[in-house]
């Protein structure tokens, strides 16, 4: 989760979350370099007394800030692209979940192991424990195997809602009457919060989602006392 005074983005809980850190660091990078060169024109221009009057063109230099540009931008594009079709794609999945978001709440449905279903509502402050977070804890947690691929089916029963968990790298949009489907992979097990990122009404800033990720074997014991 998000500390005080954080300025970089969570840890990669997940390979698609780690994929966009790195290409995060690769654009940052690129604009770090472009920056400083162009400052350095600048400077150098700025105290520069020597002039060429009889320069009218150059081919030659207008050649390499035309084609150099371009190459940077497909240094940028190439990537970019390869991750937008990696966060979309679903290859197998090994558990499906459907999370529907209501005023002001999840609900949360198994359908692989007999319906199983319930609703996650924030924990008031007044009823949390000492090692809960304010505004992020929740009553019933999702619970998801790590390593294992998971299909998540995201809908809403009345507003526009949306799913996030920054820390794996996932939005999706809960419209009503439409289902939008995502890819899961959480790579160790841990406590994942996110929120609504969808302004959905007067309790908007109350509906935060918990994921609880743990073994497979802890998990089917879980499934099986539910």
């Amino acid at each position: 989760m998000a500390t005080w005074l954080q300025l970089g983005f969570q840890d990669g809980a997940s390979p698609l979350m780690e994929q966009l850190i790195f290409f995060h660091d690769h654009a940052l990078l690129v604009l770090i370099l472009i920056t400083i060169l162009v400052s350095y024109f600048m400077v150098s221009l700025m105290f520069n007394s020597l002039t060429n009057r009889y320069l009218l063109d150059g081919q030659l230099i207008e050649i390499i800030w035309t084609v150099f540009p371009a190459l940077i931008l497909i240094s940028i594009a190439l990537p970019s692209l390869r991750l937008l079709y990696l966060l979309d794609e679903v290859n197998e999945p090994s558990l499906t979940i459907k999370a529907v978001g209501h005023q002001w709440y999840w609900n949360y449905e198994y359908s692989d192991f007999n319906n199983i279903e319930f609703d996650s509502y924030m924990i008031p402050t007044q009823e949390l424990s000492q090692n809960e977070f304010r505004l992020l804890d929740v009553d019933n947690r999702l619970v998801i195997p790590f390593n294992t691929q998971v299909r998540l089916l995201v809908t809403a029963a009345d507003v526009l809602h949306s799913w996030t968990i920054p820390s794996l790298g996932v939005k999706v949009d809960a419209v009503p009457g439409r289902l939008n489907q995502l890819s899961l992979f959480i790579n160790r097990p841990g406590l994942f919060f996110g929120q609504c990122s969808e302004i959905c009404g007067a309790n908007h800033s109350f509906m935060p989602i918990v994921i609880e990720s743990i073994h497979t074997k802890n998990f089917l014991n879980w499934v099986s006392s539910n």
